[in-house]
């Protein structure tokens, strides 16, 4: 990977991303000082292609009501020459997927008796 020393450098490794065939991020955060660096995309697919290619190594999701709403936000982050980039992607939920949650293995569950 490229030195993240200034902000085109910080810009390159998105663009060789989409270069490379990778949607390009919906917003796009980059602090003053390229010390972080923040990508924002639109589904799973986008947030697990994105995470391979800058081999994000550390995942995390928060799950949280927003004015009535649910939301999983999915983060994946990896630090490189000092920047942090993460990749995020927030998706509404209901609560039948919490209840998905819940269960190890959503196929293994027997359908109730009658």
């Amino acid at each position: 990977m490229t030195e993240l020393a200034t902000r085109a450098q910080a810009f390159a490794l998105i663009a060789d991303g989409v270069a490379a065939g990778l949607s390009a991020p919906w917003r796009l955060y980059l602090a003053r000082g390229c010390r972080f660096l923040s990508l924002s995309v639109g589904d799973r697919a986008e947030w697990n292609a994105w995470r391979t290619h800058l081999g994000c190594p550390e995942l995390s999701v928060r799950v949280y009501d927003a004015g009535g709403e649910i939301r999983r936000s999915s983060v994946a982050e990896v630090v490189l020459d000092g920047c942090r980039i993460s990749v995020e992607l927030v998706e509404e939920v209901s609560t039948d997927d919490l209840d998905r949650l819940l269960v190890a293995d959503p196929t293994s569950v027997e359908p109730e008796e009658r």
